[in-house]
């Protein structure tokens, strides 16, 4: 999750910077002393006298902070150029790469906009001055393209392409600083005939399948792709084109345009000019269109339920109690609890009841009996909001105000408050992200008591009266990002009960851990280190023939343990750097995903498992591992297995479905209508339907089965990160605003 440009247009997503980073490469560095340490906060924090007092001390301006930064990454990174030029000044190097994004110091300072920075680092020698103009010139970032113009000298052939490209995106300004900066004594454009042009329009395709659209209008050459917007070629000579350090070559036989060779100075590649009934044949080959049913046309289910598909483990937790994160087990399916299918909030229909819910808050609501129970952060002054959507910004929300942590209890039937307890009033310990909230870890019942867990806020025991039993203060438990620990996102995970014993899962910045508490007295029964950097798992319970185990995710090991003594079972290496979703148990596999890139894996792996399980650089599957994808996992949503078939939503709504045994996918949509672009929550499902809930509030209703078929779009009226709860033929769902009880009269 990288730090969101603030860059227009079509400027590249910066948590794709993962996709270079080499796993293996990616250990932390050990603990540096204090004068280190010193250095690099003093160049966060844009310390300038500090900094030169330590390079006077002869403090090494390149020590590589944990994953390779250094003192002027953080400097670019939070844009300081006063200090960034004290860096520069006294030799640290400009091109630096740390060990895990693989970004230099001016990749940090472009992400950020920080144009003085940048231009220092270009004068003092950086490199990948060219690309970032090609990419700053597509963005319409005028003022970094003119820190570039400034500091470095460029050819004018790749200035005319980059002028060509922000007229075409209709750049005036960027137009106007970039002829000023192309030589007068610069080779004038070569000039083809216009007839000549017009025979190289058309469509060309290489033997992969990639394609190709060339057009001449008004006297250019435009080129576009399904990854290229319409860009001007120019010419070198009458067959040779360029379009910045490529060229397209156009290739004649008897006099006939048969097809380009594209060259990037590596491999040519040729493209095969495809004839006009070619073009129709592919357009003739394209599925048709699907369509999405409307409210009035989706109010049955299109086929019926065979019971003899619903498995035995979607029996086992169809009960009316909803007792953690997505239910028993974390598996999220709630068989005969009939819930709705079609409803419309801001219509109020299908509405039972709408309760306002004070502050802000991610946690899901959970359910005993006619009880449900639900966390929330109330802060001082205005109301906090939820930034949604689809961005990459690790930065923090500044309020320092007080806030006032609350466990609240409600009528399942009625949405009445039955009783709310304020657990702490006080500052929080930590920030948080602007997708987070201080209230995300979702509480547990066990219909005795209630444990609801405020991360540094502390851990709160209540009976189902609203009566405090116990509390402890664990400390600060920074869940930040890994890499700039200047960033915090507050903390994730939910507590879950099992035989007397609350267990959280508490992996920080520093000292992470596992733990059991006593639910009578909150003392400590067992605690397990864990050598993890911060992550957002909540861990499962599964109790089965061969004894409790406690599965955890994590960023170096998925783990399994014993409950009772917090002894390590198994683990699993190869996972996410950043992980989310929770493992949970189907039948006999248990699922761990994650996906945060480059690494986005699913594992399926057997209960009997014992060990080290990991697999071989070459393996997807062993003893222990039924089968494994290492690129389908999700960032945020937790996966569902539901009779049979895996369901990955990914934060941008694309959703697949594998067989769960054998991991084969049957096919992949994108979830779309009523204004849905992002992906949260996780899914659940009951009665043969799964239910995917947007961020914008739009939750949709999918069939159950390894074939595509949407239901209903139904609009809940507010943002919604959190997980819906089912019970007694109600959904329960935690808007921004208020918790919304949906179903049948």
């Amino acid at each position: 999750m990288i730090k969101n440009l603030s860059l227009p247009g079509r400027w590249p997503h910066w948590s794709g910077f993962a996709l270079f980073a080499m796993f293996a490469c990616c250990q932390p560095r050990v603990l540096a002393d204090e004068s280190e340490q010193n250095l690099w906060k003093a160049a966060r924090q844009g310390d300038a006298a500090t900094v030169k007092t330590l390079i006077g001390q002869g403090v090494d301006v390149d020590v590589p902070a944990r994953y390779g930064a250094t003192a002027l990454s953080f400097a670019c990174d939070h844009g300081h150029p006063d200090v960034v030029k004290l860096l520069v000044e006294a030799g640290a190097n400009v091109n630096v790469t740390d060990t895990f994004y693989h970004a230099t110091p001016l990749d940090w300072a472009a992400m950020g906009g920080h144009t003085k920075s940048i231009q220092l680092l270009l004068e003092h020698g950086a490199k990948g001055g060219k690309a970032l103009l090609r990419t700053s010139t597509e963005g319409g970032a005028l003022p970094i393209v003119q820190a570039i113009l400034a500091a470095v000298k460029i050819e004018p052939e790749f200035l005319t392409s980059c002028r060509d490209m922000a007229d075409e995106r209709q750049y005036p300004e960027i137009v106007q600083a970039i002829e000023a900066a192309i030589p007068a004594t610069s080779t004038p454009a070569r000039v083809v005939p216009d007839e000549v042009m017009q025979s190289y329009a058309g469509t060309y395709k290489n033997d992969e399948g990639q394609s190709y659209q060339i057009e001449c209008s008004d006297g250019k050459l435009l080129i576009s792709s399904s990854s290229m917007r319409l860009d001007r070629l120019r010419a070198r000579n009458e067959q040779t084109f360029y379009f910045f350090e490529t060229t397209y070559t156009f290739n004649l036989a008897e006099g006939q345009v048969v097809g380009v060779t594209r060259n990037t100075g590596t491999v040519p590649v040729l493209y095969k000019k495809m004839s006009d009934n070619d073009v129709l044949d592919e357009v003739k080959d394209e599925p048709s269109q699907v369509v999405v049913p409307t409210h009035e046309e989706s109010t049955t289910v299109s086929q019926p339920i065979d019971p003899l598909a619903v498995h035995e483990e979607d029996r086992a937790v169809s009960s009316i109690h909803w007792p953690q994160f997505r239910g028993t087990g974390a598996r999220g399916i709630a068989d005969g609890q009939n819930p709705p299918m079609v409803w419309d909030v801001p219509e109020a229909k299908g509405v039972l009841w709408k309760t306002p819910i004070a502050g802000l808050g991610n946690s899901c609501p959970v359910v005993w009996g006619n009880q449900v129970f639900l966390t929330t952060a109330i802060q001082g002054g205005d109301r906090a909001t939820l930034r949604t959507g689809l961005y990459g910004d690790v930065g923090s929300v500044d309020d320092d105000s007080t806030h006032a942590w609350q466990v609240i209890c409600l009528n399942l039937t009625t949405g009445k408050m039955e009783w709310e307890r304020t657990a702490l009033e006080a500052i929080p310990l930590n920030k948080r992200h602007p997708k987070s909230t201080h209230a995300n870890p979702t509480p547990a019942t066990d219909g005795q008591c209630v444990i609801a867990f405020f991360g540094s806020e502390g851990l709160y025991c209540y009976n189902m009266q609203g009566q405090l039993q116990w509390k402890k203060v664990i400390g600060s438990l920074d869940s930040g990002w890994f890499y700039d620990e200047e960033y915090q996102w507050g903390f994730g995970s939910s507590p879950i009960l099992y035989d007397g014993k609350a267990i959280v899962q508490c992996d920080v910045q520093h000292g992470s851990f596992i733990a059991a508490y006593d639910v009578r007295n909150g003392d400590e029964i067992w605690k397990t280190d864990r050598d993890e950097i911060p992550t957002w798992n909540t861990p499962t319970l599964y109790e089965g023939i061969s004894g409790p185990l406690l599965i955890t995710g994590g960023t170096r090991y998925a783990r399994g343990y014993d409950p009772r003594t917090g002894s390590e079972r198994w683990r699993l290496d190869r996972q996410s750097e950043i992980s989310v979703p929770t493992p949970f148990v189907v039948g006999d596999l248990v699922f761990v995903t994650s996906g945060y890139r480059p690494i986005k894996p699913i594992y399926a792996i057997r209960l009997t498992a014992e060990g080290d399980i990991s697999l071989d650089d070459e393996q997807t599957s062993n003893e222990h591992i039924a089968w494994s994808n290492q690129d389908g996992g999700p960032y945020l949503p937790t996966p569902i297995v539901y009779r049979g078939w895996l369901y990955v939503c990914k934060n941008n709504g694309v959703l697949t479905c594998y067989d769960a045994r054998t991991g084969q996918r049957e096919y992949r949509e994108r979830l779309r209508g009523g204004g849905a672009t992002s992906f949260t929550a996780s899914p659940v499902a009951a009665d043969g339907k799964l239910y995917f809930t947007s961020e914008q509030g739009v939750v949709m209703v999918v069939q159950a089965g390894p074939k595509f078929e949407l239901l209903s779009t139904n609009p809940l009226g507010e943002h919604c990160l959190a997980t819906p709860a089912i019970s007694s033929g109600r959904m329960l769902f935690r808007t921004e605003g208020h918790l919304i009880a949906v179903g049948e009269e």
